[in-house]
């Protein structure tokens, strides 16, 4: 191809860039790394192990993945598109991983060639295959935006986020989000007779849907529901109560409006500090009053105290295992004489006030400067 003479697409959705020439119109369609979700990295990449040789994982439109076996004879690589066997007629998909690597992967999915039956791969896809396949692709947005109008008519109480066809153009699975129970059979009837395809429907939740569309997360990096997660967990809001975080719906939620994935991560870290911390729902008696729990910071294991009930003026930082024997003090009448201490080292909070300061890219050296000709200047007038 002509590089003045042709159009780059790029097609996130299946992780591919689409090159076309404007004169020839022809076809160049590659394998693009970057855009490709649920991606996994090939540490095992040029090591040979004969058991998984001819196994490969073979990627579809956004999260949706599957192992194939190779069956065609031919040698398939990492990127190259290939045509597969589907439940009726067949797919076009793009290989994402070779080698020992897929073993691993199809272990951890609890696929197992012994148990399970694994589909085959045709061949590696013609000219044919990838103009029939993009034909279906194009009509993807318009056929999602017409069901969506056809389930409305229907009154019927979902939502459908998204649409794949099969890469014959045959079969078209419409993802769909509901929820409750949804009686769609006359729903198949209309889409099958407006868009001449057999219909799969597929429900899928809010968490599911925003791994299918993809973007990046508050943290900066990209969602982890099109990153890595293929099983979603429940979340609640008792995660954030364990991690003494603030129940703000618009912090805690993430872009599919449910509660954040990562409120899971710490939460096993956070249980186990809490075991050892002790339980402080009365104050601390002592010789010169009674001290009030303010603060706890978990992950140090460490209560802080003060003499004024909910004042935050002067904090005494006391240990798990400090706090647990005042307490058995307390229960067998006695009292410690005073929390105040001449070298109490007190808590420092970082605070992010100055941070917005207009003069904080200024270089030191030039403040400098300005004073030694500020003193110069003093200097001379004496």
């Amino acid at each position: 191809m002509d590089l003045n003479n042709e159009s780059i697409q790029f097609d996130c959705f299946r992780g591919c860039t689409v090159i076309t020439d404007e004169k020839t119109g022809e076809r160049d369609i590659k394998y693009r790394q970057g855009c490709c979700k649920l991606e996994v990295y090939n540490y095992l990449k040029g090591i040979g192990q004969e058991q998984f040789n001819a196994y490969f994982e073979v990627r579809f439109k956004n999260t949706r993945k599957g192992f194939y076996e190779n069956a065609s004879g031919q040698s398939i690589k990492t990127g190259d598109l290939v045509v597969v066997e589907a439940a009726t007629g067949h797919d076009l998909g793009i290989v994402t991983l070779e080698g020992p690597i897929v073993g691993r992967q199809m272990k951890c999915r609890g696929v197992d060639p012994a148990v399970t039956e694994i589909r085959k791969i045709y061949r590696k896809a013609r000219p044919f295959d990838i103009e029939r396949w993009q034909e279906a692709i194009a009509r993807e947005q318009e056929t999602m935006i017409r069901a969506r109008v056809l389930a409305a008519n229907l009154g019927l109480e979902m939502k459908i986020g998204d649409v794949e066809f099969q890469g014959d153009g045959t079969k078209a699975i419409f993802y769909y989000i509901a929820d409750g129970r949804v009686d769609f059979r006359q729903l198949i009837k209309d889409f099958a007779e407006e868009f001449h395809i057999r219909v799969e429907m597929k429900q899928i939740g809010a968490r599911q849907e925003a791994g299918l569309i993809g973007g990046l997360g508050v943290c900066g990096r990209e969602l982890c529901c099109a990153n890595y997660i293929t099983e979603f967990k429940s979340i609640t809001t008792s995660a954030a109560r364990t991690q003494d975080l603030s129940l703000n719906p618009q912090k805690l939620a993430g872009q599919c409006g449910k509660l954040k994935c990562c409120l899971n991560y710490e939460v096993a870290a956070y249980l186990d500090a809490h075991s050892r911390i002790p339980k402080v729902v009365e104050p601390l008696e002592l010789e010169d009053g009674q001290a009030w729990l303010v603060k706890t910071d978990i992950l140090a294991e460490t209560l802080y105290f003060s003499y004024e009930k909910g004042s935050l003026a002067q904090l005494f930082p006391l240990s798990s295992a400090e706090v647990r024997e005042i307490q058995e003090m307390n229960r067998r009448g006695e009292k410690p004489s005073t929390l105040r201490q001449e070298d109490v080292s007190m808590p420092e909070f970082i605070s992010a006030v100055g941070d917005d300061a207009i003069n904080r890219f200024d270089p030191e050296k030039r403040r400098k400067r300005r004073k030694n000709k500020a003193h110069g200047k003093r200097q001379v007038q004496k």
